[in-house]
């Protein structure tokens, strides 16, 4: 087994990982900030698996991107998968016209409609 991985916090970063569970945050950045955190109190990876309901790897995970990348690490890359392609003036003229008429459309008929009425910009 090799050695335990531990993290070391100045006490402002301990405070700035403690302010993190009231900000306005996605739910698992406030939990990787957490982990952090009581790896820096001593908790070992196990310990700190069992309590998240985690398995061990994904806590050094965590550690591992606190290390590297820093408060970086906490939050999710951009995911992947294709990206929107309508652009806002298009939903809005869809909603204005989804309000004018009293008929409803299915996906490729708001699709079909876009392409057809769009006002050029």
């Amino acid at each position: 087994m090799g050695a335990r991985l531990r993290v070391f916090l100045t006490r402002e970063q301990d405070r700035s990982f403690l302010k993190l569970k009231t900000a306005d945050v996605p739910q698992k950045v406030k939990d990787r900030a957490e982990v952090i955190r009581l790896n820096a109190h001593g908790w070992y990876v196990e310990k700190i698996a069992v309590h998240f309901n985690w398995t061990p790897q994904t806590v050094r995970e965590v550690l591992h991107k606190w290390q590297n990348l820093g408060l970086e690490g906490l939050w999710e890359l951009p995911g992947r998968g294709v990206k929107p392609k309508l652009t806002e003036v298009d939903i809005i003229f869809l909603e204005e016209c989804l309000k004018k008429e009293p008929r409803t459309y299915n996906s490729r008929q708001l699709t079909e409609k876009l392409e057809r009425d769009k006002p050029s910009a």
